[in-house]
């Protein structure tokens, strides 16, 4: 059967790809060690279920507005307030089926065919497959390692050309973990701001932060780049919601109202149920939220000075998120292989250790490792990896 040729494009997603061929091992009986998860290993918190489970027995089980429900439009606009003194109105909100159908239906409502839109490497692996789908342009520009994989406002100038509808910013960072600082985020802004580009802020791992840091939108440097910027977020990684597909955009009304269009045509509205339990998310706080990341931090901490020392693997430490992404490239040399994902794919065979390729989010001498999994789960990992380096090494 002929397929459209937007489909052809597409570069299929290395983490299920990984994940696929761990879940077949298992299923063989194997004991693989999974570190390829994009999401927290907790359970959603009792008091968000008990809201969505009270929402379907009093009949909230109807279609609602395709942009969300104006209850909980309310509460992202209270937690916006409160956590990030932003200000926004209910027709600046949609709420969609998760935030990669935010995101989607963003790119789908923004961009004409040729469009550009800048992506700093390593990226998120649909940022650019997103913008393909709506007849963009990605194009690349490398965080490189020394500077803590974030892009300079040198390299966004000079990657500007008069195409450019868009720069994608992702703090923390999937898959680096690296998180801009208001400083950062302001001389970026400028640039932005000179050649009149609208900029995606995908907060999604904004509650999971470490060692002190603070985060900041780049939305809150200035009423400028407020206007500037629409911020993507949701509850999948702060609440362990990631099956609930509940995610939000904040920003121009005009394009939210775009993207309102868009949705109703799609998929008419997120699912009713999880809208409620996402309002309990952001009205109600037991806990959870912050135990699950001081569990995040733990791991990080734990795992991360044992990564670094596996022979020959560096690695900038995260500041967010739930992901190590060390560089590789001289074990793997040294292992006797010429290219990262095979030595990943030799790594699940022999050791049973699944990480996921850094070629997938265009950084291929780097592995993901997400520490979404028991602390004594990812050191087990990390003694089977440095076995496997020490043995290919010696042998």
């Amino acid at each position: 059967m002929k397929l459209a040729k937007r489909v052809d494009a597409l570069t299929p997603s290395s983490t299920l790809a990984i994940t696929a061929k761990a879940k077949e091992l298992k299923a063989q009986g194997h004991d693989v060690i999974g570190l390829g998860a994009g999401e927290p290993d907790f359970n959603t918190p009792q008091y968000i279920i008990d809201a969505a489970v009270k929402s379907m027995e009093e009949g909230h089980t109807k279609y609602t507005p395709a942009a969300g429900l104006p209850s909980l439009k309310k509460a992202v606009i209270d937690k916006l307030s409160q956590d990030q003194k932003l200000e926004y109105s209910a027709d600046q909100i949609f709420v969609g089926t998760g935030a990669k159908h935010v995101l989607y239906t963003l790119f789908q409502a923004l961009l004409d065919e040729g469009d550009e839109v800048i992506i700093p490497t390593p990226y998120w692996v649909s940022y650019p497959e997103q913008v393909k789908l709506a007849s963009g342009e990605p194009v690349y520009v490398t965080g490189h390692e020394e500077s803590g994989f974030k892009l300079t406002p040198e390299q966004l100038d000079s990657a500007i050309t008069s195409k450019t509808r868009a720069l994608i910013l992702n703090s923390p960072s999937n898959p680096t973990g690296a998180m801009y600082s208001k400083e950062e985020l302001q001389a970026l802004g400028e640039v932005a701001l000179k050649h009149n580009l609208l900029i995606v802020s995908d907060e999604i791992y904004e509650k999971l932060i470490y060692d002190g840091a603070t985060h900041t939108s780049i939305a809150e440097v200035s009423p400028e780049l407020k206007a500037q910027t629409i911020i993507i977020n949701g509850v999948s990684k702060s609440h362990s919601m990631t099956g609930w597909r509940i995610g939000y955009a904040a920003g121009d009304a005009t394009l939210i109202k775009a993207m309102t269009n868009l949705a109703s045509h799609s998929t008419s509205n997120p699912t009713t149920s999880a809208q409620y339990g996402a309002i309990a998310a952001y009205t109600e706080d037991d806990g959870s939220v912050e135990t699950m990341r001081q569990a995040f931090e733990e791991r990080l901490n734990a795992a991360y000075e044992k990564l670094i020392q596996i022979p020959g693997v560096t690695c900038v430490k995260p500041k967010g998120a739930f992901y190590l992404f060390p560089n590789v490239r001289k074990t793997v040399e040294a292992c006797g292989y010429t290219d990262v994902d095979a030595w990943v794919e030799a790594l699940l065979e022999e050791e049973k250790v699944a990480l996921v390729p850094g070629s997938g989010f265009g950084a291929p001498d780097n592995v993901r490792l997400s520490y979404a999994t028991s602390l004594d789960q990812f050191l087990a990992a990390l003694e089977r990896i440095n076995r496997f380096v020490q043995t290919k090494t010696k042998g």
